[in-house]
């Protein structure tokens, strides 16, 4: 036995139109409802699809016109036909402006009337698979683009590993920054998702030194006030390599203001308090913790003990009290342990 063809709903107010216009598609495989008026039919659209809606264009109450607005609104998946009177010719044809798939004239033939609901059919399913094809191509083009991301990202954290190899003082900073922000993280009680962006920020932070020249970063001795201008740079270059290829925005806004203090007076935006986002936060305390900790060309390395001494005089004007708060608590609990050996 042959399954039920496509659902078609008869929109009509003429009793006799209605009920022949409903055998005959019937008649044809067709699984056809019949409605007297606008109201009833979108109480019918309301309960399940239909593929095509044949609309009178003149009912009394809400017309035909009416109707076809809110089906091409809300029932985007169903075509629709309108039927109208010979005189109503210009109704119709603006009927098709707004979206209707063709009109019948009254009275309607079996005949054409069959050839007319196969054509609107035919089009909804070119119309559909349209549709799909579209769909797919988008999926595509975004997987493509999703993959030359990861690409670039990947040569991105090659580069950054390569630039901090260069330097026996900053060799694994940016890792050991990241390890650090990770166990401040869990402190925080932040999300795994929170952590996992902040773990890549962290790996990240230091990208921008690409653009430093070598002299400035190797140089031994302390930095003129053009050399340390230059090397300023480094965050906002950071988040502009970043911004293309990151897929959360808030990685690239860690780099750009990891270098902000509390009070303000960093560098490259001065912002200050709140307003410096929360994974920047975060990084600046371990970043300059990591720095104090780890030996330089022009000092030795400090102990934890030394580093949290020198920090503790920083809150509040360097670094955030709540995250320096969460960061000593970690240190007196030797939560650091390990990272970096």
């Amino acid at each position: 036995m042959n399954e039920p063809r496509e659902r078609i709903l008869v929109v009509e107010d003429d009793t006799a139109v209605r009920e022949m216009v409903a055998l005959s598609l019937r008649e044809r495989g067709y699984q056809a409802e019949a409605v007297d008026d606008a109201e009833a039919a979108l109480q019918a659209l309301a309960r399940g699809q239909f593929a095509l809606a044949l609309v009178d264009i003149h009912m009394p109450g809400k017309n035909g016109v009416w109707l076809l607005e809110k089906v091409r609104a809300d029932y985007p998946g169903t075509s629709v036909v309108m039927v109208t009177a010979v005189a109503d010719v210009g109704t119709a044809v603006d009927c098709l402006r707004r979206g209707a798939t063709d009109y019948l004239l009254k009275p309607v033939p079996a005949d054409v009337l069959d050839l007319t609901v196969e054509r609107a059919l035919r089009e909804r399913s070119m119309q559909q698979e349209l549709e799909r094809y579209r769909e797919h191509l988008e999926e595509k083009v975004e997987e493509q683009a999703r993959r030359i991301r990861q690409l670039y990202m990947g040569s991105v954290e090659s580069l950054a590993m390569s630039l901090e190899a260069k330097d026996p003082y900053t060799r694994g900073h940016s890792d050991r920054v990241a390890q650090l922000a990770g166990r401040v993280a869990r402190q925080l009680h932040l999300s795994k998702a929170d952590n996992e962006v902040l773990d890549l920020a962290g790996r990240l932070h230091d990208i921008g030194k690409i653009g430093v020249r070598e002299s400035v970063l190797n140089k031994p001795g302390r930095l003129t006030d053009d050399e340390f201008e230059h090397i300023k740079q480094h965050p906002s270059l950071g988040a502009k390599i970043l911004e293309p290829i990151v897929e959360n925005g808030r990685i690239a806004e860690a780099v750009r203001h990891h270098h902000e203090n509390w009070n303000g007076t960093g560098y490259p935006d001065g912002l200050a308090g709140d307003r410096i986002p929360l994974f920047a936060r975060i990084l600046r305390v371990c970043d300059i913790y990591e720095a104090l900790t780890s030996e330089r060309s022009y000092r030795a390395a400090r102990s934890p003990a030394e580093a949290e001494a020198i920090m503790k005089k920083e809150v509040g004007r360097t670094m955030s009290p709540k995250i320096a708060d969460a960061f000593f608590s970690l240190l007196a609990a030797s939560a650091f342990e390990g990272i970096g050996s």
